[in-house]
């Protein structure tokens, strides 16, 4: 039986992912991994995210990032690792995350023993992470922890990201959403991201989107508006559920004081880190 609040685990992951993510709106990634000769925003997106699998081929990538076209993936994989290893794409990302958080959180923020705190603790969460059936995450525990504390909690919100986002992919499974259906389902919850962001960086074309629209319709999980029915509404919900049974260990293993705590923390990061410009203003939304 949970000793958290409800939602608790949650709460506290949607506030730490965002700052992991700021790496690939960064323009610090795509000059490190520019000066590597990854000049392509896809290749690079491929290579800093999956870099910690090694120097894996297209089907590895399109199986465990889910939602991204297979041609998209294979214009660019394994091509890449001819190009930078993973091990040199590894040293540049954390350089990226470094000059990106220093910009973004400001000095003070790096400096100060709340950032410290928030490592520590998201680290202690990520104790209780597992590996079987989670590949990216276990790629990534493999990595050494930085010493810094702002790259050490960068590094902990990728353990933290990863471990749901590997389960996530099974409940997806579960409720039979291919990837155009499970990113357009989303989008209709007004908290995914815009279908003009998705066509643009996941390789899919406007008729599949439509096409995963209309088999969403004959499910009954959209309206004809493209708006979320209540059935569609229920299966978005069950999603979260899953995915929140399958991600419990790490904040169950924080304990109810240090996830509140950590979540707190997060929060003020990331809204400092939004305030800075860290994403894109068109990002998410249903347009």
């Amino acid at each position: 039986m949970s000793t958290l609040p409800p939602l608790a685990g949650r709460r506290c992951h949607n506030a730490i992912n965002p700052l992991h993510s700021t790496v690939y709106f960064s323009p610090d990634l795509g000059k490190e991994l520019g000066e590597l000769g990854i000049d392509d925003s896809n290749a690079a997106y491929f290579a800093a995210r999956g870099a910690a699998l090694g120097a894996v081929g297209p089907g590895t990538v399109t199986a465990t990032f889910y939602n991204f076209n297979h041609d998209l993936v294979v214009r660019h994989l394994p091509a890449v690792w001819s190009v930078a290893s993973p091990e040199a794409v590894l040293e540049a990302r954390l350089r990226a995350v470094d000059t990106t958080l220093r910009r973004l959180l400001g000095p003070e923020t790096i400096d100060s023993p709340e950032l410290a705190e928030a490592a520590e603790l998201a680290l202690r969460a990520a104790e209780a992470c597992t590996r079987h059936a989670r590949p990216l995450y276990a790629a990534h525990a493999d990595l050494p922890v930085p010493e810094q504390p702002h790259l050490a909690y960068w590094h902990a919100a990728t353990l933290l990201r990863e471990h749901r986002g590997d389960g996530h992919l099974a409940a997806l499974l579960a409720a039979g959403l291919d990837p155009v259906e499970a990113l357009a389902s989303h989008t209709a919850t007004g908290k995914g991201m815009s279908p003009r962001w998705v066509l643009a960086t996941r390789g899919w074309r406007r008729s599949d989107w439509e096409d995963a629209t209309e088999r969403l319709r004959g499910r009954g999980l959209l309206d004809g508006e493209g708006e979320l029915t209540e059935a569609g509404v229920a299966l978005r919900a069950e999603l979260e559920d899953a995915t929140d049974r399958m991600d419990a260990a790490p904040y169950e293993h924080l304990g109810a004081e240090g996830v509140a705590r950590l979540t707190e923390l997060a929060r003020g990061f990331l809204f400092t880190a939004a305030s800075a410009g860290a994403f894109p203003a068109d990002l998410i939304g249903k347009g």
